[in-house]
């Protein structure tokens, strides 16, 4: 199933898309059921997820009957999952790109982290902060967890996956790796918390995509485009740590939940490593095979 969360009389709710149409759950419920409320895991795609397989039936059930009436026209696009209680993020964590930014391979993922503040939906527009001069475009597969777990398995990590979506970790490179910071304060010279996860600059989305439609995740082809260039193009086969690996690695003693967010990193063709940044108006088009593709354009603060 592909789900997604959009915005309705100002009101947060769940729907599906499907052979290119979208139905609203809460709604379908109310029509098929006859009733004047319906459940709240409809309003909340994080709440569905945590409640597991009698939520998910729920909305099989609703996806086989698609009630007409519920049907949705122009959506008001939200992040999937609005309020993730993590988002953990992988530096350099394909080979190409290593390359590229002439990073060797990291013996072990090193992740950063963003804020749902961060989080933008498809369709939304991306904020060029006035602090910021060089913002970059990374597409990246975005992994959901779907139950909790603690020093999760490799072997069994997949077991923890409800889905997977798109992100696009537009990044603040400027920020990132700033000039002319203190050394006694900062050895690295950098600043991954301003450089990554500034108000409104990441998208995630459409849809949250079921993992049983996704066949390997580890093979999937990726492509980013900027005012209809290309300027990205990668498989997840050129991972360094593979779906499985990030989730147990990013499981270590802290508790991963229904609904935290973790993506895996872009492949090679930034624009950090190419000396071009985006402009306010740009299109940023992010694509996974089998997931889909967010539209995002920039605007001025």
């Amino acid at each position: 199933m592909k789900f997604f969360t959009f915005k309705k009389g100002g009101l947060e709710r769940v729907g599906v898309l499907k052979d290119g149409k979208a139905l609203d759950l809460y709604e379908a419920y109310r029509k098929l059921y006859e009733t004047v409320e319906s459940p709240g895991f409809l309003l909340d795609l994080k709440k569905l997820i945590s409640l597991g397989k009698p939520a998910l039936e729920v909305a099989k059930e609703l996806e086989a009957e698609w009630p007409l009436e519920a049907e949705l026209g122009e959506i008001d696009w939200q992040p999937p999952i609005t309020s993730p209680d993590k988002v953990l993020c992988p530096a350099v964590n394909y080979r190409a790109h290593g390359q590229e930014v002439s990073t060797p391979p990291p013996s072990k993922p090193y992740f950063f982290t963003k804020f749902a503040s961060s989080l933008v939906g498809h369709e939304k527009p991306v904020v060029k902060h006035k602090i910021v001069n060089k913002l970059d475009w990374e597409v990246e597969l975005g992994i959901v967890i779907g139950k909790p777990g603690e020093y999760i398995d490799v072997r069994r990590a997949l077991d923890y996956v409800f889905g997977f979506t798109v992100l696009n970790d537009v990044s603040a490179r400027d920020w990132q790796f700033p000039e002319g910071w203190p050394k006694v304060l900062n050895p690295y010279g950098q600043n991954w918390v301003w450089g990554k996860a500034m108000d409104r600059s990441t998208p995630v989305g459409p849809v949250v995509v079921t993992k049983d439609e996704v066949q390997d995740p580890n093979s999937l082809s990726m492509s980013l485009k900027v005012n209809g260039f290309e300027e990205q193009r990668g498989n997840t086969r050129d991972l360094i740590f593979k779906v499985e690996e990030l989730v147990s690695w990013a499981s270590m003693g802290i508790t991963l939940v229904p609904g935290d967010i973790i993506s895996t990193g872009t492949p090679p063709g930034v624009g950090y490593a190419k000396g071009k940044f985006l402009k306010v108006g740009d299109v940023m088009e992010a694509t996974v095979e089998g997931v889909g593709t967010i539209r995002n354009r920039v605007v001025e603060e």
